[in-house]
């Protein structure tokens, strides 16, 4: 049964952690928490990520971005990335995590655009396909308790 979900992205400020909260607020019962490949090590949620979150009713106020390690790979359950990249990154630095890792939106075919440094309309599209992700992967969790 999964109990912990760790969610990945780069720079652990815009996507993750924006999928992390919905997530979170969507299964409560899981303990779901998010890292980057190359984070931003201490820095805040990026400002335009925590308006677009706080406008759907989620605080991303408490987040400090997090570097992945062995220890935070080896506890999640499951771990969900943004892109391919970074999951076979993920796979490649953590072996034993093979069979654990999946993409957020796979089941779409698609990896979650990176907004960093880019146009609110590029986070909006970015927080529209964490969504849809969120979306599947809320009914699959859902239906193993």
């Amino acid at each position: 049964m999964i109990r912990s979900v760790l969610m990945v992205c780069e720079g652990n400020i815009c996507r993750s952690p924006m999928a992390a909260a919905l997530l979170g607020r969507e299964l409560p019962a899981l303990d779901v928490t998010s890292a980057g490949t190359h984070a931003l090590v201490g820095a805040p949620a990026h400002a335009v990520a925590a308006e677009l979150a706080r406008a759907h009713g989620i605080a991303l106020g408490a987040h400090v971005a997090t570097q992945l390690d062995a220890p935070l790979a080896r506890a999640a359950d499951l771990i969900l990335t943004m892109t391919k990249p970074q999951r076979e990154w993920v796979e490649a630095m953590f072996p034993s995590t093979r069979g654990k890792v999946f993409r957020l939106c796979d089941t779409f075919g698609v990896d979650v655009t990176d907004p960093y440094r880019r146009h609110r309309t590029v986070f909006d599209l970015a927080f529209a396909q964490i969504q849809e992700g969120i979306s599947h992967w809320t009914r699959s969790l859902a239906g193993q308790r």
